[in-house]
C-alpha cells in the first residue's frame, strides 16, 4: 500500500501511524486468526424445552338410538313378528300388522307391501314364493306373466281369484328377484301362518319349491313333494289342513314339458275340493 505524500514505507511503526491517521484506531481481534487451520466444530444446539402435555380429553358420548333404530337379533325380530301376528284378530288387522312391521330389510328396498289377493273366505288358498317386479309395482301377488298363467290354471278347474285366496311367503320383493333367504322367510313366516289360520281353507296349495319346503317342513324338492297330499297345522292347531305342492307357474313357463304333471295336480286339488276321496 502506498501512503499519501511519500515513497514505500517499510517501517512497521510508520505503517501503524499511517493507519491511525487514516482512522483505523481499533483492533478487530486481540490475537491474529490462523486461517489455515480447520475451523472448530459447531457447538451443539441446546435441546428444545419439553412441551407441556395436552390435557386428556374424554371421548364424546355415544349417541343413543331411538327404539325404532336399535339393533335387534333375528330371533328378537321373529318374536316381534309372532306377537304382532298373534294380536291380529282378523285379516284386515293382519294386513295392517304386516305393513307396520319393519323387521325385514326387504321392506326398505321394495316399492310395495304385497299382502294378498282374492277371497279371504275361500276354501282354496295358494301360497307362492315372493313378489316379482310387476307385483312390486302393483302391490298384488301373481299379476305378472306367472300370475297370468296361474289364472289360466285356476280357470281350468273352475276357479278364479274371487274363489281363491292368493298370497306369498314374503311380502316384499327381493332385489333382482333373487331367492329368499332363510332369515327373510323366518321373519315373514308368523304372518303367513296367521293368515292361513284366519282363512282356514279346505285345501292349501304350496306353489313352488320355496313355499312347499317352508310350509311343509320338508327338504325334498318340488318334484318329489308334488303328486301327493300333505298335512299343515297353522299356529300349532290340532285341526290340520290338507296341503298339496304345485309347480310354480314361472317354472312352467321355462319348462312347459311339466305342464302335464301340473294338470294332474290341479285335477287332484279339484277333486279334493269337490269332496271326492283323495289319493295318498
Amino acid at each position: 500500500m502506498t501512503p499519501r505524500g511519500g515513497g514505500e514505507t517499510t517501517d512497521a511503526a510508520a505503517a501503524l501511524r499511517w493507519l491511525v491517521a487514516m482512522g483505523a484506531d481499533e483492533a478487530v481481534e486481540d490475537a491474529p486468526r490462523d486461517r489455515l487451520s480447520a475451523p472448530p466444530p459447531p457447538r451443539p444446539a441446546a435441546p428444545p424445552a419439553p412441551r407441556p402435555a395436552a390435557p386428556a380429553r374424554s371421548p364424546p358420548p355415544s349417541p343413543s338410538l331411538p327404539p325404532s333404530l336399535s339393533i335387534a337379533s333375528t330371533d328378537q325380530l321373529v318374536e316381534e313378528a309372532r306377537a304382532a301376528a298373534a294380536a291380529a284378530a282378523d285379516i284386515p288387522a293382519l294386513a295392517e300388522a304386516v305393513a307396520a312391521f319393519d323387521g325385514c330389510a326387504l321392506k326398505r328396498t321394495a316399492k310395495s307391501t304385497v299382502f294378498a289377493d282374492g277371497n279371504a273366505e275361500a276354501d282354496l288358498m295358494l301360497v307362492g314364493e315372493a313378489p316379482g317386479a310387476e307385483e312390486d309395482r302393483r302391490g298384488l301377488p301373481f299379476v305378472g306373466p306367472a300370475g297370468r298363467l296361474l289364472d289360466l290354471m285356476l280357470a281350468a278347474i273352475g276357479r278364479d281369484r274371487d274363489s281363491a285366496r292368493i298370497a306369498n311367503m314374503l311380502f316384499w320383493r327381493p332385489p333382482g328377484n333373487r331367492a329368499p333367504s332363510a332369515e327373510e322367510i323366518a321373519l315373514c313366516r308368523p304372518f303367513v301362518d296367521r293368515h292361513i289360520a284366519l282363512v282356514r281353507p279346505r285345501v292349501l296349495v304350496c306353489v313352488g319349491g320355496v313355499a312347499a319346503k317352508s310350509l311343509l317342513g320338508r327338504t325334498e324338492g318340488i318334484g318329489r313333494l308334488r303328486g301327493r297330499w300333505h298335512k299343515f297345522a297353522p299356529d300349532g292347531d290340532s285341526e290340520e289342513i290338507a296341503a298339496a305342492a304345485l309347480f310354480h307357474p314361472a317354472y312352467l313357463l321355462r319348462q312347459p314339458g311339466h305342464k302335464r304333471q301340473a294338470w294332474q295336480d290341479l285335477l287332484r286339488i279339484r277333486d279334493r275340493l269337490e269332496g271326492e276321496r283323495p289319493d295318498s
